[in-house]
């Protein structure tokens, strides 16, 4: 076949080859004909004269918004996208259908059990999706069937994992479609107002949010907000995709908050509860000893273990925002968002801008050395011997492994898996001190295990 195929091609081109030689015009001939062609398709298309109509068979992808003072065409908009979230919204599983898909699922199981386990094959897989509606139809796949498939000698899957499937798409939905009702612009995104409507309007839904007196929901909200816009929006472009709402587990924390019954533990660690967002701004009120409502660099100073260095907060009022000189609560939940959370990429980001004093993109020596020294001169305060800068340095960068042997850039820090010890180390003499006793504080806890081991 491909014999034939290069000799068809051969053909062609000896034949054409052929014509080209027997064309007997002279140059000035064919010179003239190229000036011909061109004349006339350049003259049709100064004239706007279309041969090609191809382009019109081209469906319209482009709708172009409605003006501001377009007032008309802005409120039809709204409209139709309200009755399209109402008509996805019944596209979806109720409670009713949910509850019969589970029995459908559980009289259809396939012995033998395993473990705890109702499992189910594909033949009776495909009959239950046949008796369970069309709104169920996207989920008894082929596709759907094979991502939970595990190791069942019988080649089935379990009836809860696939139930859990089901409800955690519905879940998805609901949401996301909860979300876009807050969608003002319509595009995909939420502003900071429109994700601030959407959990002040979700607290009374949340029981372990019943304690909280109505004048402290704007704090709270505030504080929830601020914890998406941090991590999702850390361009700071004022807005968050829906999507990147959904995928991160921000949302699932929040409405965690539904249980009536969350652990101590669970409350404590979560950024939404109301302990949390107590202790946050309680932490600001403690702090705010002129009690203003604003916090100035000698106030902020106090904050945690006290031992941030002073250069490190110039930095922190150099480049954030502050008004006559001073912090309010939305910049402070910034501030406490980077230093509680400094594994995270975004918090990193966030506190390499700040020693970054020269806006180069990297740390060289010179700004590593910059703020060290304050660390030494803290050193000294307490009446501690000052370590070498050379000796830190060289541990810097040991750990980050930067491309660049002499720059550290932030895609550095957080490739290395050690960006929140070397900041540490640079901004905290408490966190320098743990860098340094590392070696201590581990035999100090092996042996409190140890101890605990022998008392159980």
């Amino acid at each position: 076949m491909a014999k034939e195929e290069g000799s068809h091609w051969s053909h062609v081109l000896k034949r054409r080859i052929a014509v080209l030689e027997k064309d007997e015009r002279n140059e000035e001939e064919k010179k003239a004909e190229e000036t011909e062609l061109f004349t006339k398709y350049y003259t049709e298309w100064r004239s706007g004269v279309e041969t090609d109509e191809s382009y019109k068979t081209i469906p319209r992808f482009y709708y172009k918004l409605p003006a501001e003072d377009e007032v008309l065409l802005q409120k039809l908009r709204e409209e139709s996208r309200a009755v399209f979230l109402q008509r996805k919204s019944r596209e979806l599983l109720d409670n009713e259908e949910l509850q019969n898909l589970w029995f459908l699922l559980d009289k259809h199981q396939v012995p033998p059990v395993s473990g705890d386990e109702a499992m189910i094959n594909y033949e009776a897989f495909l009959q239950v999706g046949e008796k369970a509606g069309p709104k169920c139809r996207n989920f008894f796949t082929a596709r759907v069937y094979s991502k939970l498939l595990h190791n069942d000698p019988y080649g089935r899957i379990s009836i809860m994992q696939f139930f859990n499937y089901v409800m955690r798409k519905v879940w998805l939905h609901q949401t996301r479609i909860g979300l876009s009702l807050y969608d003002v612009a319509g595009q995909g995104y939420l502003r900071e107002s429109d994700l601030e409507n959407y959990i002040l309007e979700l607290i009374p839904t949340l029981p372990q949010l019943d304690g909280l007196e109505k004048s402290f929901y704007s704090f709270y909200v505030c504080t929830a907000v601020r914890k998406f816009f941090f991590f999702l929006d850390p361009l700071r472009t004022g807005k968050i995709k829906i999507q990147d709402i959904l995928a991160c587990s921000f949302l699932d924390d929040l409405l965690e908050l539904r249980d009536e019954e969350l652990s101590k533990e669970s409350q404590e660690s979560n950024w939404f509860s109301a302990p949390s967002a107590l202790r946050v701004y309680g932490q600001y009120l403690n702090l705010d000893k002129d009690h203003n409502g604003m916090l100035s660099k000698e106030e902020l100073s106090r904050y945690g273990t006290a031992t941030l260095t002073s250069v490190f907060l110039d930095r922190v009022f150099q480049e954030c925002l502050t008004y006559d000189g001073e912090m309010d609560y939305k910049t402070y939940l910034d501030f406490v968002l980077a230093l509680e959370n400094r594994k995270e990429p975004a918090a990193l980001q966030y506190i390499f801008k700040l020693l970054d004093m020269e806006n180069l993109g990297y740390l060289n020596v010179f700004s590593l050395n910059f703020f060290f020294r304050a660390i030494q001169e803290q050193m000294k305060l307490h009446g501690q011997e000052p370590v070498f800068f050379q000796d830190v340095k060289d541990e810097i960068f040991d750990m980050v492994k930067p491309k660049d042997p002499y720059k550290i850039t932030l895609q550095d820090l957080v490739n290395s898996c050690q960006g929140d010890t070397v900041v540490s180390i640079l901004i905290d003499l408490n966190g320098f001190w743990t860098y340094e006793n590392r070696e201590m504080l581990v035999a100090n806890d092996d042996s409190s295990n140890t101890v605990d081991l022998d008392e159980t």
